[in-house]
């Protein structure tokens, strides 16, 4: 195998710090979403089951880097393609597939499907399926760190398309006119649905240029580079929890299908040659399995045991969902809101933590 380039960003404190395993782990995390993802993709179009249906093939290491930097006051939120960062923050592939065969027992009960995954456990705030209505509410996640005094940032991730939402500027304003410490994560794909981003958005350089205009600190960087991914995204990690100050920045990344499973029109408006080359030079799976083959901390057997692991962890979801339990017709009125169906204080009496 040809020697690869040194990696300016290995070098990166938060990188040195990761031990043989740490990068293992970071391999495994971005074969579990490929696999869970290709496994849904089967069964989607098996007919077992319905909706919507976002993937996120290719853009794997974006959602694994950026979870691998997480902490307890770290949050998450995202837009509909939200399989991938669900795993990446630690949940089950039992609760999401079930979750996209609309079933019980499925991480939202099954009334969610593909785009509402959620786990406030893990301080997972979904999968939404307004484009660019995330935006103001990682705007409050950030609000309610600083509002409780806590030391911690939200990292709230968009596509290039929800960029050109009004209420993404509102949110850009309020975040450093108040200092909020919220990080907007541009996952550029490069294209809004059917829409190449020279087609749908003005920009000089890059569409992360904009934070300019509101006094934000911003960055690009290359999403099939996971060290490059972990490097920039914990400066802005750092200026979130050190100076409670936003960030915006741009992740040049690829998917490898259309906008949804539906979009059956996305090898007309980009070339079959456009994807393989993706495939073939920019994988980020297969770059960063080649970064570990030269550094000598994983050979072809362990890598072939840790897909083997992922596939059958796949699998076996799909099982676990076809063998689920359909929501009941009285649970339709379940679970509308929170506080009010477990009876908690707020619920009671309408007051919540801000009124603490």
């Amino acid at each position: 195998m040809e020697t690869l380039k040194t990696c300016e960003f290995a070098s990166a404190p938060i990188n040195e710090a990761l031990t043989p395993a740490d990068k293992i782990r970071l391999l495994k995390e971005m074969l579990r979403i490929r696999r869970f993802e290709q496994a849904a993709l089967r069964a989607y179009q098996g007919g077992k089951m319905g909706g919507f249906l976002h993937l996120y093939i290719g853009q794997e290491s974006v959602a694994a880097g950026a979870c691998s930097l997480m902490g307890p006051n770290d949050h998450v939120i995202t837009a509909y393609r939200d399989h991938g960062h669900a795993l990446a923050v630690g949940m089950n592939m039992n609760e999401c597939m079930a979750e996209l065969f609309g079933k019980a027992t499925g991480c939202s009960k099954g009334k969610g499907g593909s785009m509402h995954f959620f786990a406030p456990d893990k301080n997972y705030w979904g999968g939404h399926g307004i484009v660019g209505g995330q935006t103001p509410l990682g705007l409050g996640l950030a609000y309610g760190l600083k509002y409780k005094g806590l030391t911690g940032s939200a990292m709230c991730f968009m596509g290039d398309g929800a960029v050109n939402q009004g209420c993404f500027y509102e949110s850009m304003n309020m975040a450093s006119l108040w200092n909020l410490p919220v990080i907007y994560i541009i996952e550029n794909n490069g294209y809004s649905m059917g829409t190449s981003l020279a087609r749908s958005s003005v920009f000089k350089s890059c569409l992360a240029e904009r934070a300019e205009g509101f006094g934000i600190e911003w960055d690009t960087l290359n999403g099939e580079d996971v060290y490059e991914v972990r490097a920039k995204i914990q400066v802005a990690v750092d200026r979130a929890h050190q100076e409670s100050r936003p960030t915006v920045l741009e992740i040049a990344t690829y998917r490898y299908y259309g906008h949804s499973v539906a979009d059956a029109k996305h090898k007309v408006y980009r070339s079959e040659e456009e994807i393989e080359t993706y495939k073939a030079q920019h994988d980020p799976i297969n770059l960063w399995k080649a970064r570990l083959l030269e550094e000598r901390v994983l050979n072809e057997e362990q890598y072939e045991a840790i897909d083997d692991a992922a596939k059958k962890e796949a699998s076996d979801s799909v099982i676990f969902a076809e063998e689920s339990p359909i929501p009941s017709v009285e649970s339709i009125t379940e679970d509308v809101y929170f506080e009010v169906d477990r009876q908690t204080a707020a619920g009671r009496t309408g007051r919540h933590f801000f009124n603490d």
